[in-house]
């Protein structure tokens, strides 16, 4: 036995790593506890070969219950106990049920491209033919991740994951109409005044198509491999809501000087100016207490994770913020991400599920992971997320390179307009 309590559940750091990374890969997070009672676990250490003094094990415990009854509150999609085990069905399209999807508003969709294994083909040359063939589909808008290296749910740390705001400048250079942002910026990555002139410059030779994406950050060995700070979570929540603060004052008109508590700058001035008057700000995160509520008091979209349910669930907490801080919850736009691959008829997805599954990978456990289905099927998906309050899908396309993968979800954006 080489512990009583693990503690790694109680760092709340570590929590929101986890979170952030679970949005990331597009899959759900739960968080399980054991309810072991305290006299069991100081039974527990007494009978180790070297105990620990009993103050130790109480504090833990104490520790313990405090944390529970914040998990709640933290995003995770279910908060489980000792029970019974529970096989989660995966989220597959022939589940979502529903009205009509002709009854249904417009619902936009975006693509997030996460991983660039793209063998012999050279990687500037597919990421610009990726973002036509996206743009040609009737992708709303393009997204990149922002991390100095790949992160360990989506590649290999070796593998190639371009600077998010040089790519997508050239990008711009090779598209007309399709939006450009980062899901998401950290903010612990860069000063706002950087990030601010990047955004800037972006929306200037994109003629008006930059977005902002932010988000706490979550990937603490990412920062200490690159020598950068990673505050405790709630600086950097704080860091956040200045971060916007401070975006929507360079981007503005004059020299205005800004006093937080974390930035401070005698008079912002940004140059070039933005086309858009302000670019738009989208939040990465489920925090109800915290994120939700700084989405609802600054920000202009709200990306959240999980099923319709959960989505729905989350929608419902945004809107309580909203009314509660008398802002029109219908100025802010609801995006999710989530994994897709559509096909005309079945051949096509076998064909294209079979190009771009992993071997050792059965077609039916690569369909059921990555929403592998008909178009006519995804379409129920999407209508499911529609009616739980999400505006706008984010899709990762597995195998985005291979043609046909992008050409398929057409059908899927059409049905939906």
């Amino acid at each position: 036995m080489t512990t009583v309590i693990d503690t790694t559940g109680l760092d709340a750091d570590r929590r929101s790593a986890w979170l952030e990374l679970a949005g990331d890969s597009n899959i759900p997070a739960y968080a399980v506890v054991f309810d072991t009672a305290l006299e069991t676990c100081l039974e527990r250490n007494a009978a180790r070969e070297h105990p620990r003094p009993q103050t130790v094990i109480k504090k833990q415990h104490r520790a313990l219950s405090l944390v529970r009854a914040q998990l709640a509150d933290e995003g995770f999609e279910e908060v489980l106990g000792v029970g019974p085990v529970r096989v989660a069905a995966p989220l597959v399209a022939e589940s979502a049920t529903g009205s009509a999807v002709s009854e249904l508003p417009n619902h936009t969709f975006g693509l997030i491209l996460s991983r660039f294994d793209w063998g012999e083909s050279p990687l500037g040359e597919t990421l610009l033919e990726v973002a036509r063939r996206a743009e040609d589909a009737g992708f709303r808008d393009l997204w990149l991740m922002d991390h100095f290296r790949q992160i360990p749910s989506v590649g290999r740390a070796w593998e190639d994951i371009p600077e998010p705001f040089v790519a997508l400048s050239a990008i711009a250079g090779q598209t007309r109409s399709i939006r450009l942002g980062c899901l998401v910026s950290s903010v612990t990555h860069r000063h706002p005044a950087v990030l601010g002139n990047q955004l800037a410059t972006l929306d200037v030779v994109s003629g008006g198509r930059a977005v902002c994406g932010l988000g706490i950050g979550w990937d603490r060995e990412e920062h200490d491999n690159y020598g950068i700070e990673f505050p405790p979570t709630p600086v950097r929540y704080e860091m956040l809501e200045e971060t916007i603060d401070f975006l929507r004052v360079i981007w503005g008109k004059g020299g205005k000087p800004f006093e937080g508590e974390h930035y401070r700058a005698a008079a912002l001035a940004g140059y070039p100016r933005p086309i858009q008057d302000p670019i738009p700000i989208l939040v990465g995160g489920s925090g109800e207490k915290r994120t939700l509520r700084l989405v609802a008091a600054k920000a202009d979209a709200a990306n959240v994770f999980g099923k319709p349910d959960r989505v729905a669930h989350k929608v419902k907490v945004l809107h309580q913020h909203c009314e509660e801080l008398d802002r029109d919850a219908d100025e802010i736009e609801v995006t999710h991400l989530v994994n897709a691959l559509a096909a005309p008829d079945s051949s096509t997805l076998r064909e294209l599920v079979d190009a771009v599954r992993p071997s050792g990978t059965s077609f039916e456990q690569f369909s059921g992971r990555h929403n592998a289905a008909l178009a006519e099927d995804l379409l129920e998906l999407f209508s499911a997320y529609d009616r739980a309050g999400a505006d706008h899908s984010i899709v990762s396309i597995p195998g985005v390179a291979t043609l046909g993968t992008i050409e398929s979800f057409a059908e899927v954006i059409d049905g939906m307009r």
